[in-house]
């Protein structure tokens, strides 16, 4: 038991390591932030942080693991349910969308320091992973007949996404409203554009 409890108070300890770094990164962006500013954001002496990560990248790099690990599996779960695959793109349109009302810090360093910087720029198959999850909505809408089958789902994946991201970018730099309603509407706008289009009584509309 006491092992068990030094080791919960290791992952505690560094749980709370990634938080602080979190908001400062947020606050003063990768570059301007210190291992310092860290610390004193925990509340922890100085060295303690390199007990746990071996430098900034490290810590940046934990950060993002940590955070799409924990979105494939959450798009995962939505994928493996029985709602409809229409359905299903709409609640993941939804996990990601809210996440700037839930954790803005959180996402404001994934778009300005990760996704849109060369900081981790071998963390691709991380971001590939999700678009996978996505696909396999999309390819089982084409098995049961409810999404058009003239498109290519990786493709689809991509452009679903990338609607996403483009939100979540233009509202962590400032460009667009993020009131409730904003999100909501925001949402209906992905699903109904992006999976809308989707639906099979538009294949060949454009042809």
């Amino acid at each position: 038991m006491p092992a068990r409890s030094d080791a919960q108070a290791q992952e505690g300890k560094r749980r709370l390591l990634l938080q602080a770094a979190v908001r400062v990164f947020a606050r003063k962006g990768y570059h301007a932030s210190r291992i310092s500013d860290i610390a004193e954001e925990a509340g922890v002496a100085y060295g303690l942080l390199y007990h746990y990560f071996d430098s900034k990248e490290e810590v940046l790099r934990n950060v993002f693991r940590e955070t799409w690990r924990a979105l494939i599996a959450t798009i995962k779960s939505v994928e493996e349910g029985d709602d409809p695959p229409r359905e299903q793109l709409r609640k993941v349109a939804e996990i990601l969308i809210r996440s700037w009302r839930r954790e803005p810090d959180l996402v404001r360093v994934l778009v300005l320091e990760v996704t849109r910087s060369g900081h981790l720029a071998g963390e691709m198959d991380e971001i590939v992973a999700s678009f996978a999850a996505i696909q396999e909505i999309v390819e089982r809408g084409q098995a049961d007949g409810t999404i058009r089958v003239d498109i290519d789902p990786l493709l689809a994946s991509y452009v679903f996404y990338g609607a996403i991201d483009e939100l979540l970018t233009g509202w962590v730099l400032g460009r667009l409203p993020d009131s409730d309603d904003d999100l909501a509407r925001a949402e209906r706008t992905v699903v109904e554009i992006v999976a809308g289009g989707l639906a099979p009584e538009h294949a060949g509309a454009t042809a």
